[in-house]
């Protein structure tokens, strides 16, 4: 043969091996290799439809609660949402601070002058004490007008009593002390202090009387009787209004003595000098003129 043929030959041969081998492994592909590409492709179909139904539960906006600022947030995509705990604040339990209740301090008050304690404030209500200098008392209250105190009375410490500002003296805090309303005036009572003045002349001698109305009723007329408990000579004067001479060259009259007031009254004359002799005088003021009217009288002794 020649080289061609042979050549031809072999080709030939060779591609009759190469068809058996093919159809071996198309065969062996069919019945191994091609169920297991289908259960992977069944596989890989069912993945991709969860993964599509999952995206289409979730197409829909979702609102998340308690979020701030309130926002309504859209997702396209699957998550996981971990829902947040609250935490619980402890419990705290106070201890209350013990209350510290002030003693208080009561202010004291003194006077530089010896001055009156009232059953109200004014001179009008009786007297019931007195507080001295260089003694101190308790400060209770105040009247309205500010100028009497109510203090505890220093001659019977159980009660109470009103003292007149004028000469007092407070220490301590007085702006929480309480404003009492006065009692009710008590009925206007006539009354009066007569002291001697002194001795004048002119053509006679007389005495000069100080009066001064501590009542509260004014007075309009006036009975005096002068009389000398060593002569036995006595002088009477009956006058409407308060008569003052002064020496022989000056007379001063006042019609009425109101509460609180003072005047001066000269005693009827003497044709001798009383001087050095106990002389006592009666003195009787009336509220009405011409000795009338609601009358009130003191005797006083002195000496020229």
């Amino acid at each position: 043969m020649s080289r061609t043929i042979l050549i031809i030959i072999a080709v030939v041969v060779l591609l009759i091996a190469f068809f058996a081998c093919a159809g071996a492994s198309v065969y062996l592909y069919r019945t191994t290799l091609a169920p297991q590409l289908m259960e992977t492709n069944v596989a890989q179909t069912m993945s991709v439809a969860l993964t599509a139904t999952a995206q289409s539960q979730f197409t829909t906006p979702i609102v998340l609660p308690s979020v701030t600022p309130p926002s309504t947030s859209t997702f396209t995509q699957p998550f996981t949402f971990t829902p947040e705990l609250p935490t619980l604040s402890p419990t705290v339990t106070w201890t209350p601070s013990p209350i510290f209740t002030p003693t208080p301090v009561v202010p004291l008050i003194s006077v530089s002058v010896d001055t009156n304690c009232r059953v109200g404030p004014g001179k009008v209500y009786d007297r019931v004490g007195y507080l001295l200098v260089g003694q101190v008392s308790e400060v209770y209250g105040r009247n309205p007008a500010g100028d009497y105190w109510y203090i505890r009375n220093p001659n019977k410490p159980t009660d109470f009593c009103w003292l007149w500002g004028e000469y007092a003296t407070v220490s301590g805090n007085i702006v929480a002390l309480p404003v009492y309303t006065p009692p009710p005036t008590p009925t206007p009572r006539p009354n009066f202090v007569a002291s001697y003045a002194g001795k004048e002349t002119c053509s006679g001698w007389w005495v000069d009387l100080r009066l001064e109305n501590t009542g509260g009723v004014a007075f309009r007329s006036l009975t005096l009787t002068v009389r000398d408990t060593e002569t036995d000579i006595s002088q009477t004067l009956y006058t409407t209004g308060f008569t003052d001479k002064n020496g022989c060259s000056d007379t001063a009259i006042r019609d009425v003595l109101s509460p609180g007031a003072r005047v001066i009254v000269s005693s009827p004359v003497f044709s001798y000098d009383p001087g050095g002799h106990e002389l006592r005088a009666t003195i009787t003021l009336c509220s009405n003129t011409n000795q009338s009217g609601t009358c009130v009288t003191q005797v006083i002794e002195f000496e020229p």
